[in-house]
């Protein structure tokens, strides 16, 4: 028996074939292309993400080589926030990513209501560009043809279980990621649309699933565009920073996960979301934990515009290779700093990526050191937060790009000076959302118990090295100065 766990990214989407030890038995993905129309735009329509899914599965199964009857149940993750909709026929209307900034008049207009402290009552997230109900409040007021023809809204993993299924549908994990969930009630609410002035959007919203449970079955049509067998159970699926938290083991009180790649992700399993300070936003794990986040588009993006504007090795390698290059640095107080600014939506103050204080004797692998060292100081930023919002952590697991290099888990257990592990699998995503398909089919019985079957970690635990922790807490100080000093600056360039 095997499962298929679908995992779609900003800039991604993945297929992965798992057997029921969670072992990758084949892994295939399609690139998508960011449509950026304007300044501060980022799209991708839904007809894209079909096509990528549909890539992505068929060279999956054909890689694989194996019987696709086998495969019991399908599951997706996908990028949280952004919008997808549907017109009133049901086609493909409006792609909006995570990382767009169209929306920054309507959080300005939000705060000078003074609506901010009630949506993060009800929602436990503070509205920002491209949160799921700001982009709607856009629309409306920018777009009425668009808002007039609205037949669904959906999210980045949603529009997939549609493609495969015919369902419409979403999760909790999902839905309260984005902030459409009223925590009060554990549903959609008209007093929280009411806030957006998007009371309208009620009746376009699906309706709301656990993870696991079973939304649809695979279509005819589907299984002939994709080598699915017809009839496989399809299930809501969730949120894919939650999916890579439970693709590497973390779903219990107290754990923590750091998901390094398009997005700073930074969370704590907690059994309520109750806390002393506001955290970026909150998700659910199942009906009994949810996930306090803080988070930001700054982390390992970074590398991959650096690679792709400043060099030009393929396939990986400058990647592989950046990072034993940055392995090789020693300590020295006049290397580079780097700001990790180039797509960030989440930070209260405008931002702009930089390299602060090059010198003609600094070289790439000097630049790229300040870039790994920038990205991770800005996940330290965010689990400082969380610490102030009373939600302390002494380990964390490590997924997402970063996962994968040879330096950088060790760089997150210097900064952040706690050990770090690493999940065995290396697409966790696909993984967390696989075992949400075998929690469907009865595979396990819930996320625990996918977990302790099919989640492994690597034997090595990184241990943060004193002289090292001493000399990045010394640059975390600077580069916090020096982000303070560039405010002004940033509010001029904006």
């Amino acid at each position: 028996m095997k499962i298929l766990g679908i995992d779609a990214g900003n800039t991604m989407i993945k297929a992965v074939l798992f057997d029921l030890s969670g072992t990758i038995l084949a892994v295939a993905e399609h690139s998508g292309e960011t449509l950026q129309p304007q300044e501060g735009y980022a799209e991708r329509s839904i007809a894209a993400i079909r096509h990528g899914t549909e890539q992505a599965i068929r060279h999956c199964l054909l890689q694989a080589g194996t019987d696709a009857q086998d495969i019991i149940a399908v599951g997706a993750a996908g990028h949280g926030n952004g919008l997808y909709t549907l017109d009133r026929a049901l086609q493909p209307q409006l792609g909006i990513q995570s990382i767009d900034r169209r929306a920054d008049d309507i959080v300005a207009a939000l705060e000078q209501a003074e609506k901010q402290h009630a949506i993060y009552t009800l929602s436990r997230q503070t509205p920002w560009a491209a949160s799921t109900p700001v982009l709607l409040s856009w629309v409306k007021q920018h777009q009425p043809q668009i808002w007039q023809q609205i037949g669904a809204v959906l999210s980045a993993k949603d529009v997939i279980v549609h493609f495969l299924s015919d369902a419409l549908s979403s999760d909790y994990s999902d839905a309260a990621g984005a902030g459409l969930i009223d925590y009060r009630v554990r549903d959609y609410s008209s007093e929280l649309l009411a806030l957006y002035d998007i009371e309208e959007a009620a009746a376009w919203l699906p309706p709301l699933r656990e993870s696991s449970a079973v939304s649809g079955y695979v279509t005819a049509l589907a299984a002939a565009r994709t080598g699915l067998p017809a009839g496989i159970p399809v299930v809501a699926g969730l949120f894919d920073v939650v999916a890579s938290a439970a693709g590497s083991g973390v779903v219990s009180c107290g754990d923590a996960s750091i998901v390094a790649g398009t997005w700073s992700i930074n969370q704590v399993v907690v059994d309520k979301p109750d806390y002393l300070r506001p955290v970026s936003m909150s998700s659910m794990i199942e009906r009994d934990r949810f996930m306090a986040i803080e988070a930001s588009a700054t982390s390992a993006a970074n590398l991959n515009w650096f690679l792709r504007e400043f060099d030009d090795r393929r396939g990986g390698k400058g990647a592989v290779q950046s990072s034993e290059c940055v392995a090789q640095i020693r300590q020295d107080p006049h290397l580079p700093f780097y700001h990790p600014y180039l797509y960030s939506g989440r930070k209260p103050e405008p931002a702009r990526a930089g390299f602060y204080g090059l010198g003609g004797w600094h070289t790439r692998a000097d630049m790229l050191f300040a870039l790994f060292e920038g990205v991770t100081f800005a996940h330290r930023a965010h689990i400082d937060r969380l610490h102030a919002a009373g939600l302390p952590f002494t380990r964390a697991t490590l997924s997402g790009g970063a996962a994968r290099s040879v330096i950088w888990p060790q760089m997150f257990a210097d900064v952040l000076n706690i050990p770090v592990r690493v999940a065995e699998c290396t697409e966790t995503g696909a993984l967390g959302a696989a075992l949400c398909a075998g929690v469907g089919v009865g595979v396990w019985r819930d996320l625990t118990d996918a977990v302790q079957h099919a989640v492994r970690l690597q034997p090595e635990e990184r241990q943060p090295r004193p002289e090292w922790v001493s000399f990045h807490d010394a640059r975390y100080h600077q580069f916090k100065k020096l982000e303070l000093a560039m405010r002004d600056i940033w509010r001029e360039t904006r």
